[in-house]
């Protein structure tokens, strides 16, 4: 991160929206929604209107579990693995070939500086390559039963059918990538749901997918709110599993809509995730590291770093560092090259960051760094850095979604484990130390998903990725993503 710029959101007018698909993908085909429906998508960068997008409804849903079912039935489900394997590669190579598109397009749509949206198109690229590669893996085995008599048993992996996916707002391309590449690899069907705030790069890879040769409604995509679009495909009978990502309230709904036919589900939600700095750390490392997990991304990460514990000896000069990180990262457009820090992705998400900043001040919390929004034009927030929190304070307790860091300090490490602990989430954590003995005892205290030492956000499609508690149900990426989207056979023959 630059310590020597400041903040603006100066930069030339943003660069037009590629032309796209604005329909919904039903089929193999781009069409508008039944009743003509239409919503807006606008720039978080100025808050203006850039495209309309067709919103499915009820009946948009039931024709594309329809379409869906057909072409699992008829089209995919007998498909080859290696040849399913060739369709993702060559979707992973599209992405490549059209990365500086789809990287202006989710600037555009979601905020995030350019160099971010390519670097979440390239892993994109990786995770169908890696599930490419796990298409051909698929396997069962052989079994021999302790009854008496002559047998032969075996198992066979199958895939589940229909499934719905809905994706958020914060990585809309990655996210799809993450759910869309095992359930294809497993051989299932697809009705896939954008956030309706982010719905283009989706719409755009649907494009892609038919250009690699994916038959018509194996994949469908269907743009509108979780309220009516995302309600009708999670209770819907016709579909098989429900994967989601997003909010843990919203999670709850999911789960409630999905006992209608008992459908699996698994859910990726929140995290209000701790990142530990003791005294004997690279210090100059981890306070880069402590910014880049909280700052990265606007803080729209489920993993962010967004409470910092640090070592009293060290938290002062800790904290003046990252302070300093945050009062010279370059606010503005995501389209603009220089910019470090994007907008929000909404207004309403503007209104929800501020909100608990403004809470958190009331609260007695001091900021070292921002504390306010950034402009009067677009979604721009302050990176923002408190201190003097209490504990049970809303901004420690409550995940906020944006580029506020919370620091408490912290002397006996006993102590630590049982505050950091003391949250609802148990997504991710970090760890800095040069003391290897002291980490892993750290990594086994943390109630986390995933541990970061020395490091923050390293992930890798052959990880897995998911959290305990209320962070949700299973996990995604590596082997571990494939699985629920396959389910288990036994066969057993009498000789």
């Amino acid at each position: 991160m630059s310590t020597t710029e400041q903040p603006t959101t100066d930069a030339a007018p943003s660069p037009a929206l590629p032309d796209g698909p604005r329909g919904l993908l039903i089929g193999g085909e781009f069409v508008d929604a039944a009743d003509g429906a239409t919503m807006a998508v606008h720039n978080p960068a100025t808050g203006e209107v850039m495209a309309e997008v067709a919103v499915a409804g009820q009946e948009d849903v039931d024709r594309a579990v329809r379409v869906a079912r057909d072409a699992f039935v008829g089209a995919w489900r007998d498909v080859t693995p290696s040849a399913r394997g060739k369709i993702l590669w060559r979707l992973a190579d599209l992405l490549e070939e059209n990365a500086d598109e789809l990287a202006l397009i989710e600037s555009l749509d979601n905020g995030k500086p350019l160099a971010e949206a390519r670097g979440d198109h390239g892993f994109s690229a990786e995770v169908f390559r890696y599930y490419a590669g796990a298409a051909t893996k698929i396997d069962g085995r052989t079994v021999t039963p302790s009854a008496p008599g002559p047998w032969h048993a075996y198992t066979r992996r199958e895939p589940l059918g229909v499934v719905g996916q809905i994706i958020p707002w914060n990585f809309p391309l990655m996210m799809a990538a993450w759910k869309v590449a095992p359930a294809l690899a497993a051989g299932n069907t697809i009705l896939l749901k954008p956030a309706e705030q982010t719905p283009l790069s989706a719409l755009r890879l649907g494009e892609l997918f038919l250009e690699a040769g994916l038959p018509p409604g194996v994949l469908n995509i269907l743009n509108g709110d979780g309220a009516v679009t995302g309600a009708a495909i999670a209770g819907h009978d016709g579909v098989d599993k429900i994967a989601f990502t997003g909010s843990a309230e919203t999670g709850r709904k999911i789960v409630h809509a999905a006992t209608g036919n008992l459908k699996k589900v698994t859910l990726e939600l929140g995290g209000k995730s701790p990142n530990v700095v003791f005294a004997d750390a690279d210090l100059e490392a981890a306070t880069a590291g402590a910014s880049a997990a909280i700052f990265s991304h606007m803080g729209e990460v489920c993993i962010a770093g967004s409470r910092l514990y640090v070592q009293e000896d060290v938290f002062d000069d800790v904290l003046a560092g990252v302070a300093d990180n945050a009062r010279a990262l370059k606010v503005g457009p995501g389209t603009d090259p220089g910019t470090q820090l994007g907008p929000l992705v909404s207004v309403e998400q503007l209104a929800r960051v501020t909100g608990y900043i403004e809470d958190g001040l009331r609260g007695g919390a001091r900021a070292l760094a921002g504390g306010a929004r950034h402009g009067d034009r677009g979604y721009f927030v302050e990176p923002t850095v408190l201190v003097d929190v209490e504990p049970d304070a809303r901004v420690v307790r409550e995940e906020i979604f944006g580029p506020v860091l919370v620091a408490r300090p912290f002397k006996d490490p006993e102590d630590l484990a049982r505050e950091a602990n003391d949250t609802r989430y148990g997504l991710a954590a970090g760890v800095w130390t040069k003391d290897l003995s002291k980490a892993h005892r750290a990594a086994a205290e943390l109630q986390a998903g995933m541990v970061f030492i020395n490091t923050y956000g390293a992930i890798d499609p052959s990880l897995p990725f998911g959290g305990y508690k209320e962070s949700g149900w299973g996990r995604e990426l590596g082997p571990d993503g494939l699985d629920p989207y396959l389910q288990t056979k036994t066969v057993v023959v009498a000789l």
